[in-house]
């Protein structure tokens, strides 16, 4: 633990996936009691089709810090580099790779492992700090007032503050903000998350060529309302595939399916006009989860009327779909939530500490979010004139033998990456703490001296009367 606070309360935290267990973690580094309560059981999670996930140096610098380094990279690689091509043609635009100055002002590194690899090592470190995790509790009703939740059993949990960490679809969130935010939301396209595996591409000629770059590379494909991002994870011997593609035909549901069970010739037939390396990686691959791409609009309360019960990760914050920063965020609001909660000394300041969390997170949250809608945005951007020039500027850097994403301390994309993988975000706990937390335990403590005297005063005016 990073040290005791001063007051010890109980959290629970509906949601066992990233932002819950890293939730659980943090809270268990200042010393807080910590109850997680995941949906599914241990055997369905193992049979969730999750895919691979990116931990930029944002995320990446958190978990170090917090003594997880060793277990993350026996399960990762490290990548320093990026190949783009173009979806329907398979032509080659471009590289961009990572100097080691900017990568080490970040303080961080971009990871690239498997979904279930990540929610291993934070389920074991959460259950080493002393976090309790229970499986297959299902969440049917939360409550701000005598903070409690209620499961499909039938069974009441109490706690002084409950957190909604449970994703797109929350519990909490439906609690607090009175609507399905997520079902309000139409869908812009979908998104497919599989895995390939490694000995299969090295037998084929064509997919050999992704096993063969100096460094580890994530390969981009920017199509006409397509787009496509493959990379090589820690861990098993996999690629991981993501793609982004249009609606299916109206009539066909497009739910979201994590549990398997999706025919992969629905995947294929998705694809549209792509190159052939794409074609096979699709063939190859084990059966995807699909999810619906939103651009949720941000959410106003991430706090509910009573004070006790907040929303984090993408129940508070939902960024479309695959996004790069998305396991991010969630690590972030943890390291901030906790942060603030090592600074607990009366429950008196547990409403002020959660509308605190949001405070220091939605402007950094929706920032986040704008930049990953961007970012698919510009892979996925429709024929034409603003697609023929930037393919033009991207060819035209890299006949100058540049970073085909610009390069240089100076450049727009810098600048970018310095806000997103720069960012401390405990010290924006702390700093919140010594400008507004600290001012504000005095006021109140001048407050109670006052009021003290006030009534030293008054006894003594009615000792002299008698």
């Amino acid at each position: 633990m990073s040290g005791k606070v001063e007051l010890t309360i109980k959290f629970l935290v509906v949601g066992g996936g990233i932002a819950g267990l890293a939730c659980a973690i943090a809270l268990r580094r200042v010393g807080h009691r910590v109850v997680v309560l995941e949906q599914y059981s241990d055997a369905d999670i193992s049979k969730m089709s999750h895919g691979g996930i990116r931990l930029p140096p944002n995320v990446s610098k958190i978990l170090f810090h917090w003594g997880l380094e060793h277990a993350l990279r026996k399960v990762s690689i490290t990548s320093t580099a990026m190949e783009v091509e173009i979806y329907e043609t398979g032509e080659f635009i471009g590289t961009h790779q990572w100097e080691e100055e900017v990568l080490r002002e970040t303080g961080g590194e971009f990871l690239f492992l498997h979904h279930v690899g990540l929610r291993k090592v934070l389920y074991d470190a959460a259950i080493a700090a002393g976090a309790e995790v229970r499986a297959g509790a299902t969440v049917v009703s939360v409550s701000g007032d005598g903070p409690h939740v209620t499961l499909t059993t039938g069974e009441t949990l109490l706690a002084d503050v409950i957190v909604g960490a449970d994703g797109r679809s929350s519990v909490v969130q439906h609690a607090i903000v009175g609507k399905d935010v997520l079902s309000a939301t139409p869908y812009q396209c979908l998104f497919y998350n599989t895995t390939v595996p490694g000995a299969l591409m090295r037998a084929d000629p064509q997919l050999a060529h992704f096993f063969k770059q100096p460094v580890e590379t994530m390969f981009v494909w920017m199509g006409n309302n397509r787009a496509a991002v493959a990379y090589r994870m820690g861990g098993k011997d996999e690629f991981a595939l993501h793609l982004w593609v249009p609606p299916r035909q109206k009539g066909l549901s497009d739910d979201d399916c994590w549990g398997g069970g999706l025919d992969l010739k629905e995947m294929r037939r998705q694809l549209g006009e792509c190159e052939p390396r794409l074609l096979k990686l699709t063939q190859l691959a084990a059966t995807p989860a699909r999810v619906q791409v939103k651009m949720v609009p941000p959410i106003e309360d991430w706090v509910d009327a009573h004070g006790r019960m907040v929303i984090i990760g993408e129940a508070a914050h939902p960024l479309p779909a695959g996004s790069l920063q998305g396991g991010a965020m969630a690590v972030e609001d943890a390291a901030v939530f906790a942060k603030l909660f090592s600074h607990l000394r009366d429950k008196d300041q547990i409403s002020s500490f959660l509308h605190a969390f949001q405070d220091l997170r939605e402007d950094r949250c929706a920032s986040v979010v704008h930049t990953e809608q961007c970012n698919l945005y510009f892979q996925m951007m429709p024929a034409g004139p603003q697609q023929e020039q930037r393919d033009q500027d991207m060819r035209a850097k890299t006949a100058q033998g540049e970073n085909v994403f610009g390069g240089g301390e100076a450049s727009e994309q810098w600048d970018q990456l310095r806000e997103l993988c720069c960012y401390e975000a405990e010290d924006e706990a702390d700093d919140w703490w010594v400008k507004w937390g600290l001012l504000r335990e005095r006021a109140k403590q001048r407050s109670l001296d006052m009021e003290a005297e006030m009534n030293i005063a008054r006894l003594s005016s009615l000792r002299l009367r008698a």
